[in-house]
């Protein structure tokens, strides 16, 4: 029984910080200075389709696909388990769909506006990678292939194949951009793309100081 608490009070956790990094991802669509690594591929899906993709739906669609692309790395070695990711996904991109309905009304002018709502964006998603991380239950898609990557790769460290697979990413949302739209759509990758890629982790280890403290008086020892 103390188990199964154990477990209920993680995925709350774990809740509470996907709701902590939709509205993070929904803020820097609001900003338009470009989307985090992870999100730069459903933010050019939304015009590619004509708005018939929302950020919700698109963001779901990828990070299914991204954990697809973990089956066939790992073959033999992947863990049946991990496809709880999908169910995950499809919840933080409901929760960002709700997220940016919920922000509809914020009004961004002028260039420095946009920093200030980009970077409250970046906030949130590194404190709710945070949450992610000290929840210890269940990875959101990205951090999944990273570390299944890292598993057929072992020589490489964890933050380099983040970096590898983030800028990976990225290629991939201006390659669409450019082959759909004929042009950078600057929604999706620009500055703001630039600042997530370094600052999101950086600023999630920052949390973790007291985020981990926090985890072992809500959860007791690591599992």
């Amino acid at each position: 029984m103390k188990a199964v608490i154990g477990y209920a009070k993680r995925y709350a956790f774990l809740l509470v910080g996907l709701c902590v990094m939709a509205f993070g991802v929904a803020l820097s669509k609001k900003a338009e200075l470009g989307a985090s690594p992870i999100s730069s591929i459903p933010f050019v899906l939304e015009p590619i389709t004509g708005g018939a993709l929302r950020i919700g739906m698109a963001t779901t669609i990828v990070n299914a696909g991204i954990v697809l692309l973990q089956v066939i790395i790992l073959r033999g070695k992947f863990k049946w388990l991990n496809l709880l990711q999908i169910p995950v996904c499809a919840a933080f991109g409901y929760l960002c769909q709700f997220a940016e309905w919920c922000i509809a009304g914020i009004a961004v002018g002028s260039y420095g506006q946009q920093w200030l709502v980009c970077a409250a964006g970046i906030v949130l998603v590194a404190f709710g990678v945070s949450m992610e991380v000290t929840a210890n239950v269940m990875t959101l898609a990205g951090e999944g292939l990273v570390l299944a990557l890292c598993q057929v790769h072992p020589r490489v460290k964890f933050g380099t194949m983040k970096v590898l697979v983030d800028v990976s990413l990225v290629t991939v949302a201006v390659a669409l951009s450019f082959l759909f739209l004929h042009g950078l759509y600057f929604k999706s990758v620009r500055e703001g793309t630039a600042a997530a890629a370094l600052c999101v982790g950086l600023i999630a280890r920052l949390f973790g100081t007291f985020m981990k403290p926090l985890g072992s008086r809500l959860f007791g020892a690591e599992k």
